[in-house]
């Protein structure tokens, strides 16, 4: 048997065709050894095309079955698709994590809730950092983005250098954080960079990026204006929003309560870490009950819709404590993440619906992406000057024109897909193998894959409905009175077409040949091909079916 050659390649697993569910790997080999090394671990939120799930994740078989060779986790930042499937999948890798003080004090909380705090090695890395993982030589590159302390990953190998720009955007006056660090990126490209892998989030908008000081701006004269109670809802782990936010509440007068947990574990996490230093500790719910309505601003979790987030309750006016009517705004400082259009709609058509003013970047300028435009891109590979360019975070349209725009700037694009193996050295790059790959759905505390069974008879129940079947029958295996049909969301119980169903069910069954009615499978079996059989004439749907055989 040959041994394999010494070489890198790049995996990604996640993130490529879609917007989330970031996790990324790449592969040094030595003296026929593969080291392994990941690059953010990240969730992905259920779309239309997925109502059967909410929160999605890659499916980490392939690296777990390799997890004795894999030598780290590294994390870019601090937002939910680049860290939020650490505590769910960190039991299948189990190594080290290396992250900035911010993502490791949001991290920490997260493993703390799924009782790992006390297994996983976090190493806490400064932004800007060089350190080593395994045979990996890596650097952080400070950018900035809508998180603090983002940062891109330069790989040093024997075989090149790589630059992971993870999420980034160019903005001269970030207010949180230092803005992109394009001197160092400078100095990356003068030793010759054999591959950039870009985010393509934001690679169709024109020009160049808008400022987060403009929106704190926009923000600042909106709430001045406004009466009554003011609610603002953002992505939980924007600090500089958030101080944004409490800023232009400040400057109306209003004292800041936050609302939802995720928000209440930013701002430990920010405190912890030296952020919001000139802004008073934020209200809880329970602490601004005797605030007025105009001297009140509240920042609340819920901005994509979630159904069990604060917004989604109090829009529904199931919230145990707060609720919004006439005369009150309700402001969203972000943007609809694909796939959550639905939800969004339903959470501000519910809050209109009780007289709650909604404005949206639409109305103000209350919002600008964390991403870069096509401009940011085009001016990072002028500096950076890659030899190839590997588009990824992104829906297939973002990763074609980013392959477009790569090549425009001199750059040779490879398209991959989640799964695919590329070699970047010895010799040619290109796709050399496929990885399996998947993605699992959170259940609960479940972790299920979405082409289980169990998933699968799901979404078959939610367009097509279950019905369910029970009978009793003696020893000999002759029915005992007379059957019982359930079709939840299908069938009226008193329906006539729901006893004419029965009737010819218990007419199917007393034709089941003797010889199955002995087998317990066997007569189930057969009962449920009687039952699909009366439903197909019927209903013209195809249920799921399940029947209850009972023997007495």
């Amino acid at each position: 048997m040959t041994e394999k050659q010494d070489g890198l390649s790049f995996l990604p697993l996640g993130g490529t065709g879609e917007i989330g569910m970031n996790f990324n790997l790449y592969c040094l080999t030595k003296n026929g050894h593969d080291t392994w090394l990941a690059i953010d671990c990240g969730i992905g939120f259920s779309g239309n095309d997925t109502p059967e799930a909410e929160v999605l994740m890659p499916d980490p078989t392939f690296i777990a079955d390799r997890a004795r060779d894999l030598c780290g986790l590294v994390i870019t930042h601090a937002h939910e698709d680049h860290l939020g499937a650490v505590a769910h999948l960190w039991p299948y890798l189990r190594c080290p994590v290396y992250a900035t003080p911010f993502a490791a004090a949001v991290l920490r909380r997260k493993l703390q809730e799924a009782h790992l705090n006390n297994q996983v090695k976090i190493h806490v890395i400064r932004p800007g950092s060089r350190f080593d993982v395994g045979p990996f030589d890596l650097q952080f590159v400070s950018v900035t983005h809508s998180v603090a302390e983002a940062q891109a990953v330069a790989l040093r190998t024997p075989h090149g250098l790589i630059v992971h720009t993870g999420d980034w955007k160019l903005d001269e006056n970030p207010l949180v954080g230092p803005v992109t660090d394009l001197e160092t990126f400078g100095k990356l490209g003068d030793e010759g960079v054999l591959a950039m892998v870009g985010d393509s989030t934001n690679v169709l908008k024109p020009g160049k990026s808008e400022s987060e000081a403009d929106v704190r701006k926009g923000l600042t004269e909106l709430i001045a204006g406004l009466e009554g109670r003011i609610a603002v809802t953002c992505f939980a782990s924007n600090v500089a929003r958030v101080e944004s936010i409490a800023k232009a509440a400040q400057a109306s007068g209003r004292v800041v309560m936050i609302v939802g947990r995720s928000l209440r574990n930013l701002e430990t996490a920010a405190r912890e870490c030296g952020y919001f230093q000139d802004l008073p500790p934020f209200l809880t719910e329970q602490d601004a009950r005797d605030v007025e309505d105009d001297n009140l601003l509240m920042i609340i979790t819920g901005s994509q819709g979630e159904p069990r987030s604060a917004l989604s309750r109090i829009a529904s006016d199931t919230h145990p404590n707060i609720a919004l009517g006439e005369g009150d705004t309700v402001i969203y400082s972000s943007r609809m993440i694909p796939g959550n259009e639905q939800a969004v709609m339903a959470v501000q058509d519910n809050l209109s619906r009780r007289g709650v003013t909604v404005l949206t970047d639409k109305d103000a300028k209350v919002h600008t992406s964390g991403h870069a435009t096509s401009e940011d891109i085009r001016t990072l590979y002028r500096i950076v000057r890659p030899k190839y360019s590997i588009p990824t975070h992104g829906e297939w349209r973002h990763l074609t024109a980013h392959a477009a725009l790569a090549h425009e700037m001199g750059a040779e694009p490879i398209l991959l897909e989640d799964g695919d193996i590329l070699n970047l050295s010895p010799g040619e790059v290109k796709v050399v193998d496929t990885a399996p790959t998947g993605r699992l759905a959170l259940d609960g505390g479940r972790l299920l894959p979405m082409t289980g069974g169990v998933l699968a008879a799901r979404r078959k129940m939610l367009f097509n409905g279950i019905v369910l079947a029970s009978f009793a029958v003696d020893d000999e295996g002759y029915v005992i009175g007379d059957p019982k049909i359930s079709a939840p969301g299908l069938l009226e119980s008193d329906d006539p077409e729901s006893v004419r169903i029965q009737e010819e069910f218990a007419d199917a069954i007393d034709q089941i040949p003797d010889e199955l009615r002995q087998d317990d499978a066997a007569f189930r079996d057969a009962a449920k091909t009687a039952l699909r059989r009366a439903l197909g004439r019927k209903l013209q749907k195809r249920p799921l079916v399940d029947v209850h055989l009972l023997r007495v």
